[in-house]
């Protein structure tokens, strides 16, 4: 019995140690409801540590064996404490050129963690506010497509670089 409690603090105390996350500043994700409407934007409101520090920024998502496109595309935007506002459109590529999907994971659900920016200085102080949306249309097609399929969360991410 004793033996038991023994190895099971062992091994929770090892699971603790691998999962923590020293570099993350910031680590939110948002559940997408079925589908991802073309309309809908994940916001995501941020309090930087500091005003001095560099930091990298990451769009995070989960999506499903459904996800049927080999890239993705997406607005992100920025809106600083006093209102500028910094609007990006960004490429992502989700699978390899068999139909493999991309991304971390064992099972159908995929985790990406994709590039925003590097090296990000938060000058100003106060609340950021970070919103994403898809920007996916079909080839050929003039109209975005309304609901996207196989996307699961939508999360941001910032890290200090410093810390690995």
């Amino acid at each position: 019995m004793l033996k038991n409690r023994i190895f099971l603090f062992f091994l929770i105390f090892i699971f603790n140690l691998v999962s923590c996350d020293s570099g993350s500043v910031y680590d939110n994700y948002k559940s997408v409801p079925n589908t991802w409407h073309k309309d809908s934007i994940m916001s995501f409101k941020v309090n930087p540590p500091d005003s001095i520090n560099s930091y990298n920024l990451f769009v995070n998502l989960r999506n499903t064996n459904a996800y049927k496109y080999n890239n993705l595309f997406l607005i992100v935007e920025m809106i600083f404490p006093h209102g500028k506002t910094i609007k990006d459109t960004l490429e992502y590529r989700m699978a390899e050129p068999s139909g493999k999907l991309l991304g971390e994971g064992y099972t159908d659900i995929k985790e990406n963690k994709l590039w925003y920016k590097e090296s990000v200085v938060f000058k100003e102080a106060g609340e950021y506010q970070v919103n994403i949306q898809h920007a996916m249309r079909e080839n050929g097609k003039v109209n975005g497509i309304v609901e996207l399929e196989g996307i699961t969360d939508i999360g941001f991410r910032i890290e200090n670089p410093n810390n690995k």
